[in-house]
């Protein structure tokens, strides 16, 4: 008997156009001979499609399946991100957001889309992710992990907070600021760069630590070793601050805690329709202008 092969559909439920490829993409899953499953809150918005509805634990969603679907935003494969975590199972995006810079397909390319997962016609590639630990001042801890970046940022909008930024335990320098960002690669394209920081290619193994308004002498973007840890401790005189990993999971952080960040031992895997370079991804999503680039070898006596 030939083993079942399951996909985990992920999708935007908010989205009328999300729904639509959803939809179609479940029909196509099915006459391909794949199961689609999808998490019972996700499965209740398509009612008498061909689903597998999981209602277990959703950190268990992925055990078993050899993809994740997303169809959304880079919100959506940010959240098909969290239920890969401790399975190592690759995340394919369609993007149906505003940049969709983590999606590898656009609805328009449905069709072959599912062509190639059917064929499992597509490479994967990891992508580092971060770990964190909170350290409060009262003695308890709390632990948490981002695909794209760890955000430590002021909780009171009329108060700055002030933070002492330190790499392997040697500290750098003490800011005055409304936050810092500590980003992998991945998401240096995200809030790093909307805060001033450098875009990194994914494929360069670094950490980013990038200060948000900082009112100091030495507030630049730092790229930083892998290997090393970032520490980032709130002054006990401060304003009290809020961490955010993804945008999308919350711890506090009280005066006087301590923020450490590493690289996470388990990387998040992406599955590659596509073989264009990160330069051509960049171009396309950000639509930078290049008209007049002539190549090598072009016009050249």
């Amino acid at each position: 008997m030939t083993a079942k092969r399951t996909v985990l559909v992920v999708p935007h439920v908010h989205r009328e156009d999300a729904r639509s490829v959803t939809q179609a993409a479940l029909a196509g899953l099915d006459r391909d001979g794949l199961v689609a499953r999808m998490l019972a809150a996700d499965a209740a918005h398509f009612p008498g499609s061909p689903v597998e509805i999981y209602s277990a634990t959703p950190d268990s969603a992925a055990h078993g399946c050899e993809l994740i679907l997303s169809f959304g935003g880079d919100g959506t494969i940010l959240r098909a991100a969290e239920l890969a975590r401790g399975h190592r199972t690759p995340v394919l995006g369609v993007n149906l957001g505003h940049m969709g810079f983590l999606a590898e397909s656009e609805p328009e390319d449905l069709p072959s889309l599912l062509t190639a997962v059917e064929a499992r016609s597509f490479e994967v590639e990891q992508r580092m992710a971060i770990d964190i630990t909170v350290n409060n001042p009262d003695g308890t801890t709390a632990n948490g992990w981002a695909l794209n970046d760890v955000s430590l940022e002021k909780s009171a909008r009329q108060r700055m907070i002030e933070i002492v930024i330190a790499v392997d335990d040697q500290p750098l320098s003490r800011l005055g600021c409304d936050g810092v960002v500590c980003a992998t690669p991945t998401g240096s394209t995200a809030y790093a760069w909307s805060a001033g920081g450098p875009v990194v290619w994914p494929d360069v193994d670094a950490l980013l630590v990038v200060p948000i308004s900082a009112h100091a002498l030495f507030s630049r973007p730092l790229v930083i070793s892998p290997a090393s840890e970032i520490d980032v401790e709130i002054i006990p005189e401060s304003a009290d601050a809020v961490i955010w990993c993804d945008g999308r999971r919350m711890l506090d952080a009280p005066a006087g805690s301590r923020l450490e960040v590493v690289r996470s031992p388990e990387p998040v895997t992406f599955a590659r329709l596509h073989k264009g370079t990160f330069s051509n991804r960049l171009v396309g999503k950000f639509a930078l202008p290049v008209t007049g680039w002539r190549g090598r070898g072009q016009g050249e006596s």
